[in-house]
């Protein structure tokens, strides 16, 4: 796989066939995504010029600088009655070459994005993270303010790269009493759609700490109906040990 840093932003030529579409239409079809690493999180899809419906894009006049990649000519994508305003990004002058002749299709602006034939959810897939879900007989304990909300000796274990170790419990194991639902909901390129629980953990309600995916994507099946709780916020043991909370980007 070509791969390529310009200072701090990552570029890689994709394998996988990319489409998006808005709104009923096929805008964007290749073989040859680019990966562009704007964040370090996660990267987004740049989509070669020739495989994107350019009568579709029409030029605003307006512009967006990137320290980065340079100068964006912001143009709509317009189909029929429908408009994504400045949803379309070019960099034709940008320092990183390989972005020259691509387009950025903002990503919440189209109806849907497919991976081959898959739909995929919130950001494109990173090729260098990886997700095992692993059955375990240690102990977990989680409490909240000092009371044990749940404690399992049958927790599944998710390791997914540069993130800490999830802890998913059976909900027989989990003080479901203690659960009221929230409106929050999530999603994740890899797992799916999650639904979300406050805690009351004595005379204050924590507000979104736990969460389940009900119907996970095939690959996360092994965490269908658990519950994980947010361990940046509350307090796990693991075999009776205090684990050190974690510093990420979700807390």
């Amino acid at each position: 796989m070509d791969e390529r840093s310009r200072g701090r932003v990552r570029v890689e030529r994709g394998a996988k066939r990319v489409r998006a579409v808005f709104p009923g239409k096929v805008v964007a079809d290749t073989t040859r995504p680019l990966l562009v690493w704007e964040v370090p999180y996660y990267p987004m899809y740049y989509i070669p010029r020739a495989d994107v419906d350019t009568e579709l894009i029409v030029p605003t006049g307006r512009t967006r600088h990137s320290p980065s990649r340079g100068d964006g000519l912001l143009s709509s994508l317009r189909v029929g009655d429908r408009e994504a305003v400045d949803a379309v990004t070019e960099y034709p002058d940008s320092p990183l070459e390989e972005l020259r002749e691509a387009v950025r299709l903002d990503w919440d602006a189209m109806d849907a994005w497919f991976e081959e034939d898959e739909e995929v959810y919130t950001h494109p897939r990173d090729p260098h993270t990886r997700v095992d879900i692993l059955p375990s007989s240690r102990h977990v304990r989680i409490e909240v303010n000092g009371v044990t909300v749940a404690e399992s000796h049958s927790p599944r274990l998710l390791f997914e790269t540069g993130l800490p170790t999830r802890y998913y419990l059976p909900k027989t194991d989990v003080r479901l009493e203690l659960l009221e639902p929230s409106d929050k909901v999530t999603h994740c390129p890899y797992k799916g759609q999650a639904e979300y629980w406050s805690v009351r953990a004595g005379d204050e309600l924590v507000p979104d700490l736990a969460w389940s995916y009900r119907m996970p994507l095939p690959e996360s099946e092994r965490i269908a109906g658990l519950v994980c709780f947010t361990d940046e916020l509350v307090d796990v043991y693991v075999d009776g040990e205090l684990q050190e909370r974690p510093k990420t980007k979700f807390a």
